[in-house]
């Protein structure tokens, strides 16, 4: 299947064809799709097939990048923790100039220093300021009940915040499918945070049933409270003195809420 695949979408402008996902790391499913990457050498978007495909009967999922693009997953915390562990583990399928295995080699030796830290500690308060607008957006969905204001603030304190502490650990992902688990063992299995992260993504409880729309919303302004605390020996004081007038903010009217 493989070889097909090779000679379908190896063409002029690719310098590299590898396989990631599933597939490349050997816990293919049923239903897993065939993820391809081509390294294009100058517009990522050139490739004329680049999206797409059902091929006998299997989903076939062509992505294109450049090589400036995987170089910056050695240099930006959160293009690192997508791109590294799927870098390492992918399966070269065409690469005559020996381009991608120096990136693989690269991203096999690859380790979270000091300068990538500091980076990730700006990156996760940057971020942390910029989900304060969901907080805002919470608090007035939950007074007039507003569904579209609910179900915009639930995506930024739940999937939002978890990126933040995604890029701050330096949790590699060891694919998109590990996202919940990964971040979760990196800040702790049985912290608070993750028992109020599990409530702000819907999980059900121990009574089987699944929390509603406001509780998974309220859980996650707690989350948004719990994080702060978590980053707090990061944050420049800029930062510090926004995020800590959005968590009095949140602890002054959720009660009432």
């Amino acid at each position: 299947m493989f070889e097909a695949l090779t000679a379908r979408f190896f063409r002029p402008g690719v310098m590299a064809l590898v396989l990631v996902g599933s597939f490349a790391r050997g816990d293919a499913g049923p239903f897993s799709d065939v993820d391809l990457l081509c390294v294009m050498e100058g517009d990522a978007s050139q490739h004329p097939e680049a999206g797409s495909h059902l091929i006998d009967g299997c989903l076939v999922v062509v992505s294109c990048v450049t090589l400036e693009q995987l170089e910056a997953a050695f240099v930006r915390p959160e293009m690192a923790v997508q791109m590294i562990a799927g870098l390492r583990s992918a399966r070269i399928l065409m690469d005559p100039q020996g381009i991608f295995a120096a990136v693989q080699a690269r991203a096999r030796a690859f380790v979270w220093d000091t300068e990538m830290q500091t980076r990730a500690n700006a990156y996760a308060a940057a971020e942390m300021v910029g989900w304060i607008e969901e907080v805002h957006k919470a608090l007035a969905g939950l007074h007039n009940r507003d569904v579209g204001r609910l179900l915009n603030a639930r995506f930024g304190l739940s999937w939002g915040l978890s990126r933040v502490m995604q890029v701050q650990r330096g949790v590699l992902l060891s694919g998109d499918n590990g996202f919940y688990a990964e971040v979760a063992a990196a800040v702790g299995d049985i912290s608070n945070w993750n028992h109020l992260r599990r409530t702000a993504f819907g999980i059900e409880g121990q009574d089987g049933l699944a929390p509603d729309l406001c509780t998974q919303v309220r859980a996650g302004l707690q989350l948004y409270m719990e994080t702060a605390v978590l980053l707090s020996d990061i944050l420049p004081p800029d930062s510090a003195a926004l995020v800590d007038a959005t968590v009095t903010l949140i602890r002054t009217n959720l009660a009432s809420l």
